[in-house]
């Protein structure tokens, strides 16, 4: 049997990992597309910071690893696949034939249609290449821009201070991670990083970038507004890298659609991590979950049925935890709420306090929470069990810090 799996990010690795050890003989060829090993992005923040070097983002530490494992590697792109004769185009003219094909492509990131996006001093920080283009440039005292205020902008955040520069942000949203924070929990970590030396500008755009007088960048706002710059960083979202599947079978939403097994529309090909769209775990509604524990689990679950080994996955679940320049910030699951829910939404701005429950009846459907870090996976449990509470249900809404205390009550009841 022939496996190909594209993509040699976390899922693509763990994919073949799992592959390896349950189909002992098979062929596997593990593709990435970047001059440099199999590596994580969410470590780049932390090379930025200095607190490690390249070598440092590699999922696998051992050169010999994958060779030791009998995973052929190659790097190239995929350009096409060919779903009924079983073969991948690569950018090198190439092709290779599969009997079992796993998309794990990943994503790119969003650079919007602003005039000026292209100058040499704007970049996006998703690569290794990037990481070095923003180390050349964000040197102490630099001027930098940061446009979006998401996850993965305010990963970059902290490493973009601990490098000294004069940093601005600037969010379309009303607040900072407003696709994981509620308005009241995303306004508090405005407030925190602002007073962490950071300026934050909300409900703004970049409407054009251009070369400046006396700075390498003029960067104009929506509202008017002009910055000067050494260095704009774009982190607007990302996008799962889907392209080379045009004119096949395989169903494309936002991302590829799969089922609870991670299989495609066509039988034998699957997909995971970033670039799969599968079902939620609550409403069953297809939603692409961008987090590296997820792309684990899908990988899994793909390459076990890649090997004929049926394996299911119970449910995507949303999980989000940021580090926001020492502000612990949380969300799980439907944290915005779901139609006829109730809720309940306690915060302490004071002590940096904050948490929000969601519930579908009795059973917690979402939760959002500021630094109550010790024991906030008792969270995560209630919601992905489907935990129904029943008294606690009230309590909850009386007191929702007493979490923990009904996650506890509710094991003993399924002991």
């Amino acid at each position: 049997m022939n496996h190909i799996i594209l993509g040699n990010g976390p899922a693509g690795v763990i994919a073949a990992e799992t592959l390896r050890r349950a189909a002992p003989y098979d062929d596997i060829l593990l593709v990435g597309n970047e001059d440099a090993p199999p590596y994580s992005r969410m470590a780049i923040p932390y090379l930025l910071e200095g607190n490690i070097d390249e070598s440092g983002t590699y999922l696998r530490k051992m050169p010999s690893h994958f060779d030791e494992l009998h995973v052929r590697q190659l790097r190239a792109r995929a350009v096409a696949v060919n779903t009924e004769k079983g073969t991948v185009l690569f950018d090198d003219g190439l092709f290779e034939d599969f009997d079992r094909l796993l998309i794990a492509t990943g994503s790119h990131p969003v650079r919007p249609p602003i005039p000026g996006i292209d100058l040499p001093e704007v970049h996006t920080c998703w690569t290794l290449e990037d990481s070095r283009a923003i180390a050349a440039l964000a040197r102490p005292g630099s001027r930098v821009l940061q446009l979006g205020a998401g996850f993965i902008g305010c990963i970059i955040m902290e490493s973009l201070v601990k490098r000294g520069v004069h940093l601005t942000v600037v969010e379309m949203g009303d607040r900072m991670v407003p696709r994981m924070m509620t308005p009241q929990a995303g306004g508090m970590i405005k407030r925190w990083v602002e007073g962490q030396g950071v300026r934050v500008v909300t409900r703004a755009g970049v409407e054009r970038i251009e070369a400046g007088g006396s700075s390498p960048l003029t960067v104009t706002l929506t509202t008017g507004d002009q910055i000067d710059c050494d260095l704009l960083i774009v982190a607007a979202g990302v996008a799962p890298n889907v392209a080379f599947l045009e004119g096949t079978s395989v169903h494309v939403a936002k991302g590829v659609l799969v089922d609870d097994a991670m299989e495609t529309s066509v039988p034998g090909i699957f997909a995971a991590g970033d670039v799969a769209e599968a079902p939620d775990l609550f409403s069953g509604r297809h939603l692409v979950a961008a987090i590296q524990p997820n792309a684990a689990d899908q990988a899994r679950v793909a390459a076990l049925n890649m090997a004929g080994q049926p394996a299911r996955m119970k449910g995507v679940l949303a999980i989000n935890v940021l580090d926001s320049l020492g502000m612990i910030s949380s969300s799980f699951g439907e944290w915005q709420g779901v139609p006829g829910g109730d809720g309940v939404e306690q915060a302490d701005e004071g002590f940096g306090r904050y948490i929000s429950l969601q519930f579908d009846g009795d059973v917690l459907v979402g939760a959002t929470a500021i630094g109550l870090t010790d024991h906030v996976g008792a969270l995560r449990g209630l919601i992905q069990g489907r935990t129904r509470l029943g008294i606690w249900k009230d309590r909850l809404m009386a007191t929702p810090t007493r979490f923990v205390e009904a996650y506890i009550a509710s094991q003993q009841v399924i002991g």
